[in-house]
């Protein structure tokens, strides 16, 4: 894809492994910090695996039919696969704004707009973490999941939306430390829609994100779970 407000766009073509995902992740964290490359936003899938995040409980994960990989990004267990859309964003705060809290809570609006032109009114919910909807039966359930990590005020990681995906993948973990509440996704709500259909309502949204993060003067209202979503030094 061309570039956005000046911010590089990548899909993958193919399911991309773990590791490999992080080291080009670090990579380009450093070529951002040094302005020898673009800001990116890379999307992709994963093959199935775990995550854990600097927050992670061992007892929360519940089985090892898939890698496990512990990575530096805030947040507990999440699961990745196909039919996921994950968002790898790497923008310099610097550049915008030195505010950590404020970009996960505008990187979470970014997501719950793009559900929304599918008519899923997702939302934050208190004391959870991720995106969250009602599912068919009118109980709240995760749709999405919020990991950030921050090197010299440039992001890493980002988010990861539920559209297709096989949910009985998520049974191997306890998703984000929440055992009370299921997942679901945008098939699991009865909504058809292909990645590039995402992909587009993301792309649609992107440039009131990025006018967020660029107005310094921004009160964002951000809740204490919405802290445990990203780690890392900024500095």
């Amino acid at each position: 894809m061309p570039a956005a407000n000046g911010v590089d766009w990548e899909v993958a073509d193919g399911p991309v492994p773990y590791p490999a995902a992080l080291q080009r992740m670090e990579d380009r964290q450093a070529a951002i910090h040094t302005a020898t490359e673009n800001e990116l936003v890379w999307l992709l899938e994963h093959p199935p695996l775990y995550t854990g995040g600097t927050s992670a409980d061992p007892e929360e994960l519940l089985s090892r039919k898939f890698p496990v990989y512990e990575t530096g990004r805030g947040g507990r267990y999440t699961y990745h696969g196909p039919g996921q859309r994950v968002g790898y964003v790497m923008l310099d705060l610097a550049r915008r704004i030195k505010d950590v809290r404020c970009y996960v809570h505008n990187l979470e609006s970014w997501v719950i707009s793009a559900l929304g032109e599918f008519g899923v009114e997702a939302r934050r919910a208190d004391g959870r973490i991720g995106i969250w909807c009602d599912n068919r039966n009118g109980q709240e359930a995760k749709i999405g999941a919020i990991g950030v990590r921050i090197r010299r005020w440039v992001t890493a990681h980002g988010f990861a939306v539920n559209i297709d995906p096989d949910l009985s993948h998520f049974s191997g973990i306890v998703p984000c430390g929440i055992a009370e509440y299921p997942v679901t996704s945008l098939a699991d709500l009865g909504i058809d829609i292909s990645m590039k259909d995402f992909d587009r309502a993301l792309r649609k949204h992107f440039p009131k994100f990025l006018g967020n993060l660029a107005n310094q003067a921004k009160e964002c209202n951000v809740s204490d779970n919405e802290k445990e979503m990203f780690e890392g030094s900024p500095q």
